[in-house]
């Protein structure tokens, strides 16, 4: 299935019925007073999160919902039947933003959380509302109200614990591969993770959730790559992962990699960029000790004092327990 992670979509919710003018009409009564009834409300559009869906694509196709209208009054103070309500299931951390105003509606990330996202139109009353000891024949209605029209942009953020980012063929999704249940594509070209996938580790009886994203590569920022498009899936994490490829195999510099990854993340958001992170230097054990010392003592100038740095090898699994043991003990905090 493609992944979609946003998509704009029209809601329309149902008008109101209208109130009905009748008079009663029966053999042998005398005088029948009115008994026009109210029409019916309009039907009224949801949202819905819900824990089974991971990508908008069923909403790029469907791009206008439309609740039903409330039916009319009629006599014998009969209601119309209300309109009925539809509702739009999306995945579990979708943000609902205005449009046209950016502003931000809601963002669901519990399963089956919903939002009332346009509302059905009010029903008119028929004439037998308006009777009265001094109008015993009211010829008087009132129209159902409009339903409320909108239009929402929908973008789904995925909701991860950790987050990985770094170059292409840095061995992001060979580690997320081998610390959890993840399904990640792995060959020794760049780009082989299009696009952003989850996978849930299990060690020491806790669970997290983490996220693998595409590379980053210089002027990811000004559309270069893809990375730049996934990078918001990385908003909700609680720690990224910078992973560093310490024997890329095009011969380029480590360090001159990593900066790369951090210039682009704080050109695209620096709050992103603040955020906690560790550094990964993956593939160690294709190295001397002395060049890999090398590379820490340079590298330790890009971190915060209260930040970490691994040494791992994603393929042989060096490293990777006492990473993910330091990650639960993290989130548990």
């Amino acid at each position: 299935m493609k992944f979609i992670d946003h998509t704009v979509i029209q809601v329309i919710a149902g008008n109101g019925g209208n109130g009905c003018i009748n008079f009663r009409r029966e053999k042998y009564v005398p005088k029948g007073g009115p008994d026009g009834g109210d029409g019916g409300d309009g039907g009224n559009v949801w949202l819905e999160s819900n824990k089974n869906l991971n990508t908008l694509i069923d909403l790029r196709f469907q791009k206008i919902f439309h609740a039903q209208h409330g039916a009319n009054g009629s006599g014998r103070n009969c209601s119309g039947k209300k309109g009925k309500d539809i509702k739009i299931y999306v995945p579990i951390g979708t943000k609902i933003i205005n449009y046209q105003t950016r502003e931000i509606i809601s963002d669901l990330i519990k399963h089956k959380q919903k939002i009332l996202i346009a509302k059905g139109g009010w029903h008119g009353l028929g004439n037998s509302r308006f009777k009265s000891s001094t109008n015993r024949s009211p010829r008087k209605r009132t129209l159902g109200s409009i339903g409320e029209k909108r239009e929402i942009q929908l973008e789904l953020v995925l909701i991860a614990d950790v987050g990985t980012l770094g170059m292409p063929n840095a061995g992001k999704s060979t580690l997320v591969k081998n610390i959890s249940s993840a399904k990640t594509k792995i060959a020794d070209y760049p780009f082989t993770t299009l696009n952003p996938i989850l996978g849930s580790v299990s060690i020491n009886n806790k669970n997290f959730i983490i996220a693998d994203i595409p590379g980053i590569i210089k002027n990811a920022s000004q559309g270069s790559g893809l990375g730049i498009l996934f990078l918001k899936h990385l908003e909700r994490c609680k720690i990224l992962l910078h992973i560093v490829d310490v024997c890329p195999l095009d011969y380029s510099s480590p360090i001159e990699n990593m900066k790369i990854v951090l210039n682009e993340l704080k050109v695209y958001n620096k709050e992103l960029y603040e955020k906690t992170r560790w550094l990964v230097f993956n593939k160690v054990d294709l190295i001397k000790n002395s060049e890999i010392k090398k590379i820490i003592n340079t590298a330790k100038k890009f971190l915060k004092p209260d930040e970490k740095f691994y040494l791992i090898s994603a393929i042989k699994n060096l490293g990777i327990k006492k990473l993910c043991s330091d990650i639960v003990l993290h989130l548990k905090k």
